[in-house]
């Protein structure tokens, strides 16, 4: 076909009146009548070789379950970043990359040296502080002994008033320095206790059981709180999560069908059942179930993060991993049903060919929904039983007489993922 025969579809506006779209809808129809009929041809020669042979198949009516589906990526249930939380050389790793480990297990030992010391250093000044206490506690009591033998004998005059304000002001010179003593036992037990617990970080242990993965750092490396890498990652991987970004639009037809249900959003979500495809084509045996729900939408996809929770026994699943997540989000009733080569798309318009009872066609606008398999829900425009051409639309126009004959649907395409039952 030359260029200068090139059909050009009408624009649409699907914000104008009723009145200009009923235009456009015509015009839309005008359109694919001439279109078609430079694709099959209108000459005199055409006609008079008789009606053209299309296949025909008939309006569907039935319930219809709706399936979604989302590229998932899998994420551990508890992602541990593992670093060090003292400063050190490190000396040993203590684990086999990739091994399961259990929570407590050691992962890595730093050379704890420095540590030891700083615990003797504070050993050391604990015992002091204990020692000077006693000192202070003994000297205290010898002023207190003063004050009373003095307190008496400064009423009788056998000494004077200023003996016995000078054994007061050592007595609570000597009451200090028991508190004083008392509060380095305290700084020294303090001191004591973080020597110890540096001690005890010098062994990097797992704070949970999961997968714990490839060391970031190799022996003889100087690590510590501010390293730039952790040194490795522990992942709890059963259960294991699916993480997938259902559109804002998903989102709000599922509120609002879980207000007319009476039900909170999370609630509606969590009784849908999960099915994950994994990358090699093969169905995963366990079903996910509703873990979480994101607060946000995200600002740059217009997504919003679901989370699914999947049972890993044999941790076959790991983070990182990808695959296709579908569930039944619902269950359109009486639904309408052709065959999806029988819809033709016109600048977001639909039209479909119908033939009736005389074979004649009706070129008819159509209000089309979900696809289903190799099918397509029509909201709009056709009726149980009505006949639409779903092989041959290229030979058709309005009003054209038409040999049809049932519509076979190809073997390849019966096999679609997400056919109807």
């Amino acid at each position: 076909m030359s260029d200068s025969w090139r059909f050009i579809p009408p624009v649409f506006n699907a914000s104008a009146p009723k009145a200009r779209r009923r235009v456009s809808f015509a015009a839309a129809i005008a359109a694919f009548a001439t279109a078609m009929c430079f694709i099959g041809g209108c000459s005199e020669q055409k006609a008079a070789a008789g009606p053209p042979l299309v296949e025909i198949a008939p309006v569907v009516q039935k319930d219809v379950p709706i399936v979604r589906e989302w590229v998932a990526t899998l994420t551990g249930l508890v992602n541990a970043q593992i670093r060090a939380q003292v400063s050190g050389y490190l000396v040993k790793q203590l684990y086999g990359n990739g091994d399961y480990v259990k929570k407590g297990a050691p992962l890595f030992q730093l050379d704890n040296r420095t540590f030891l010391a700083a615990v003797d250093q504070a050993s050391g000044n604990l015992a002091q502080a204990k020692a000077d206490l006693q000192k202070a506690q003994a000297q205290l009591g010898k002023t207190q002994l003063d004050v009373d033998r003095y307190t008496p004998l400064a009423k009788q005059g056998a000494i004077s008033q200023q003996e016995l304000d000078d054994a007061v002001q050592a007595n609570l010179a000597a009451k200090g320095q028991v508190a004083a003593a008392k509060a380095a036992i305290d700084a020294s037990t303090a001191a004591l206790e973080s020597a110890n617990l540096n001690l005890g970080y010098a062994t990097v242990v797992a704070p949970i059981d999961g997968v714990a993965g490839i060391s970031n750092a190799q022996v003889g490396d100087f690590v510590g709180p501010q390293s730039a890498n952790a040194l490795t990652t522990i992942s709890t991987v059963d259960p294991i999560l699916a993480n997938i970004t259902p559109s804002e639009q998903d989102y709000y037809r599922a509120v609002r069908a879980a207000a007319k249900a009476g039900q909170t959003d999370a609630q509606a979500i969590s009784k849908l059942v999960w099915e994950l495809e994994l990358t090699d084509g093969t169905i995963y045996p366990e079903k996910g179930r509703f873990y979480a729900l994101n607060r946000e939408v995200n600002i740059q996809t217009g997504a919003i993060l679901v989370q699914l929770e999947f049972p890993n026994p044999g941790r076959m699943l790991r983070p990182g991993g990808f695959g296709n997540i579908r569930s039944v989000v619902t269950v359109e009733k009486g639904a309408l049903l052709v065959p999806q080569r029988a819809v033709t798309d016109v600048q977001g318009k639909y039209l479909v060919a119908v033939v009736g009872a005389d074979n004649k066609v009706t070129i008819r606008p159509v209000d089309a929904g979900e696809k289903v398999g190799t099918m397509w829900v029509i909201k709009e425009g056709l009726h149980p039983g009505d006949r639409v051409v779903a092989e041959g639309t290229q030979k058709v126009q309005e009003g054209l007489l038409v040999n049809p004959k049932p519509f076979e649907e190809p073997a390849t395409a019966n096999s679609t993922k997400g056919g109807i039952q």
